[in-house]
């Protein structure tokens, strides 16, 4: 999905086959259209430290001094990540989210 040593460009979604453009404002850690994300990123969103390389899931949203929060589970380590949601994230996908999480 994104490659190891670039923050911000553009990727097709390991999750949904989707073309995603790189981020206007911020490094790009998950797919707009899915919110799926690839465990890329180690201690901090954008460090592309992680070796694992396993896709995540995005298993719940909250909000967070008024923005909103997607946690991103490994499926294949099981670690958890919060990633701040993007401008262009799908409305709608977020939503169903929000239905399922809880908190």
């Amino acid at each position: 999905m994104l490659p190891k040593n670039e923050t911000n460009s553009g990727f097709i979604c390991a999750h949904c086959g989707e073309k995603v453009s790189p981020a206007v404002v911020t490094a790009r850690n998950h797919c707009p259209h899915c919110l799926w994300s690839l465990h890329v990123d180690e201690n901090i969103p954008g460090d592309r430290a992680a070796t694992c390389g396993g896709v995540m899931e995005p298993a719940a949203i909250f909000q967070k001094h008024g923005e909103w929060v997607v946690i991103h589970r490994c499926l294949e380590c099981g670690k958890e990540q919060p990633n701040r949601c993007a401008e262009d994230d799908n409305f709608e996908t977020l939503i169903d989210l929000t239905q399922n999480s809880d908190g």
